[in-house]
């Protein structure tokens, strides 16, 4: 605990540092503002690393294709929303737009290029994210939605919103799915941090042109699928981290662990 609650302190340090110290990163191109970005994830992977003694494994990552892509990831906690950028090309996040009106973060939001949703303006709101999307999609960039929406628990059942099949069925591009065990390590609405090791898995991409009903089948098997067996993969480990109790229930993993079911 210890450890962790010093990782959270040097986070939030360092993250005003890149904001306030870099904020002459606005008047500049955008490219600069995104290798600050890349920088800001990568220093904050180094100190999970060396406070608390999280690491990183990245597989599949030659998945991704080339050029443009919609890549639509597992989201179980705020690590993915910084850990996942240095992975990907130039990346496109899709934000909900009530985070542009938070000083520094929003104004360097808006400054990255990411796109928007205004979740009450219902399909308005997705035609408009669409289109925002092709545009960035134009330029090269790698298009990220986490199809959820929000932060689910690991192994908590799957609850998909429309937003990533309305995209792939308008960007016409291949869509990579990603997998990850990140809320093990680091869970959602807690200061703990665990040590081990973050699997971030780049699966099959997912070809342009299915059917809507049939991409959305294969996007959550693939995703679910994949992310169950990191839970399981990790619970397995030498020194596990807490396991949710009803992932534990579902996937069959030993009650008899000293982690199942902790928060």
């Amino acid at each position: 605990m210890v450890r962790a609650v010093v990782y959270v302190v040097a986070f939030y340090v360092v993250s005003a540092m890149f904001l306030v110290l870099g904020s002459w990163l606005l008047l500049g191109p955008r490219s600069w503002a995104m290798a600050g970005l890349s920088a800001h994830g990568s220093t904050c992977l180094w100190l999970l690393k060396k406070i608390v003694g999280t690491g990183l494994e990245v597989r599949g990552h030659e998945n991704l294709p080339e050029g443009p892509v919609l890549v639509a990831s597992k989201h179980q906690s705020a690590w993915d929303t910084f850990a996942l950028v240095p992975l990907l090309h130039d990346p496109a996040i899709i934000m909900k737009r009530e985070l542009l009106w938070i000083p520094f973060y929003g104004w360097f939001s808006a400054k990255f290029g990411m796109i928007f949703v205004r979740r009450s303006a219902g399909a308005m709101a997705l035609r408009h994210m669409a289109q925002d999307a092709i545009n960035r999609a134009a330029k090269g960039r790698h298009i990220l939605i986490f199809p959820e929406g929000t932060r689910r628990e690991p192994g908590a059942p799957p609850d998909y919103k429309p937003g990533a099949l309305f995209l792939y069925d308008r960007l016409d591009l291949s869509c990579c799915p990603v997998a990850l065990n990140s809320g093990l390590y680091w869970p959602r609405r807690s200061l703990n941090r665990f040590p081990g090791k973050i699997i971030v898995e780049f699966l099959e991409p997912i070809p342009p042109s299915l059917p809507r009903k049939e991409f959305a089948r294969q996007l959550e098997a693939a995703i679910e699928t994949a992310s169950d067996a990191l839970i399981v993969e990790a619970a397995a480990a030498p020194n596990p981290p807490p396991i949710p109790k009803e992932a534990a229930d579902r996937l069959g993993i030993m009650k008899s662990s000293r982690h199942v079911g902790e928060d």
